[in-house]
């Protein structure tokens, strides 16, 4: 999930993370659709992820939204949180409330105005992978507009003319995390309640006939209003747009404050709005990952894409504001060498397979050697993807770990994202692997014969 979520997405989703295949992937997924027989064998047995049917789901839906005010209670201008010598606390900053109309207007405001640009500014139109009743359906593709717009507008207002007080995002952060919050929560009941309409396209895993489950996981596949598909959009608009606006509002609530804007705010301002500028630019290859072609669109998508990713995401830039490390030019050359290196593992890896899907007999990849399966497809096993089953996963763990360094070490609070996203990925890779051997049969066991490691060559 966007605790990506997957995103990431700006979490691992939101630039592919399905197993690399060949062509083929039309057959496979009418191979996939169930028959009537299983269809009926799945409603009396259904398989329930994150612990479900009950404990897992309720302790995400409440305990997530705690994790995110739990960070702002443990680090904030009044201190953050040490372990040792002796254990302390700051608790929540002064004089922010938990909830106000003002910061739910603006939240709602901010997706409204998202949903107009996406509408209005051009875009491109691809077709998504064939659903389980053969159909298509058409995504516009127009985010990295959207993004550019936004941040433009940001930067011009927020630094040069210095008519939007952007400052006003730091001093109202708790209330906008309630904000979100709500507003993720209205959004699910709506989009669980709508997954009854007659003609709706369900979820496989999302129709197990227990309401709390489905509530979470998410019951439509792809819900829509009228063009708009919102689990298309909040993967890749509102949420992962919205934390780069909340890191610049850190920036400027620096400058603010101390009249300049430190090397680690630099760092981590630029490394995550080039990570969300390379989810946008490439957009197309959403439609290919798990999140838009089997999950359904549920709280925990929800949730991950509109208060997690922006609100936890963003946590190093709000704890630079107050507890900016001085950094050495060897410390920041190493910092950026660390970043770029992720980068190069991340984009190289799902560049390989997305072209390997698209062409394999373009001259990139045409020399990678692959294991034919059963199916009718081929697993790389080479290149990228002989080093590790999910080595794209490595990079973009190595990146989060990048963004976390330039707040020192001070505190183990600014290290939540590296230590979050490695137990995410640990479990996406259990997740992924448990679905490729159902999927592949023998020819997986083969498969992890010949790529012995799943993240970290030598490791795991």
């Amino acid at each position: 999930m966007a605790p990506a979520t997957r995103n990431g997405g700006a979490t691992a989703a939101a630039n592919g993370v399905e197993h690399q295949e060949a062509a083929g992937q039309q057959r496979e997924q009418q191979q996939a659709a169930p028959t009537r027989r299983q269809r009926q064998q799945h409603a009396h047995s259904p398989e329930f992820e994150f612990f479900g049917p009950y404990l897992g789901p309720l302790g995400i839906v409440f305990g997530l939204p705690a994790v995110i005010y739990a960070l702002v209670y443990a680090c904030n201008a009044s201190g953050c949180m040490h372990l040792a010598p002796q254990f302390s606390i700051p608790g929540f900053p002064p004089g922010q409330p938990l909830f106000s109309w003002e910061t739910l207007a603006v939240y709602v405001g901010w997706f409204a105005v998202q949903v107009a640009l996406h509408l209005l500014l051009p875009g491109k139109r691809r077709q998504g992978v064939a659903l389980p009743d053969g159909s298509r359906l058409s995504y516009k593709l127009n985010g990295l507009q959207n993004y550019l717009l936004s941040l433009a507008a940001v930067l011009y207002f927020g630094f040069y003319k210095r008519s939007l007080p952007l400052g006003w995002v730091y001093d109202n952060y708790v209330p906008l995390i309630t904000a979100s919050v709500v507003f993720s929560g209205v959004l699910s009941l709506y989009l669980y309640a709508s997954s009854f309409a007659k003609g709706a396209q369900l979820a496989k895993g999302g129709n197990t006939g227990h309401r709390l489950y489905d509530f979470f996981i998410g019951r439509e596949l792809n819900p829509r209003v009228g063009s708009l598909d919102l689990k298309e959009f909040c993967e890749l608009t509102p949420g992962l747009i919205g934390w780069v606006v909340i890191d610049l509002a850190m920036a400027a609530k620096q400058l603010e404050q101390t009249g300049t804007v430190s090397a680690g705010m630099l760092l981590v301002c630029a490394f995550q709005a080039w990570y969300v500028l390379d989810a946008l630019w490439f957009e197309p290859a959403i439609l290919t990952t798990m999140d838009i072609t089997t999950d359904g669109f549920g709280f925990m998508l929800a949730f991950g894409d509109l208060a997690w990713v922006p609100f936890t995401y963003s946590l190093q830039a709000r704890v630079l504001v107050d507890h900016a490390q001085p950094l050495s030019t060897a410390a920041v050359a190493g910092i950026v060498a660390l970043k770029a290196l992720g980068y190069l593992v991340f984009r190289g890896a799902n560049s390989q397979k997305d072209l390997f899907r698209r062409d394999p007999a373009h001259p990139r990849v045409a020399a990678l050697r692959t294991l034919p399966t059963e199916r009718g497809t081929r697993l790389i096993v080479s290149g990228w993807w002989g080093i590790a089953r999910h080595i794209n996963y490595t990079g973009d763990w190595l990146m989060g770990l990048a963004w976390c360094l330039p707040t020192g070490f001070q505190s183990v609070v600014p290290y939540f994202y590296a230590i979050y996203f490695l137990c995410l990925l640990v479990h996406r890779d259990r997740r992924d692997d448990h679905a490729c051997r159902l999927k592949y049969g023998r020819d997986w066991d083969k498969f992890c014969a010949i790529v012995k490691y799943r993240l970290f060559p030598l490791l795991y």
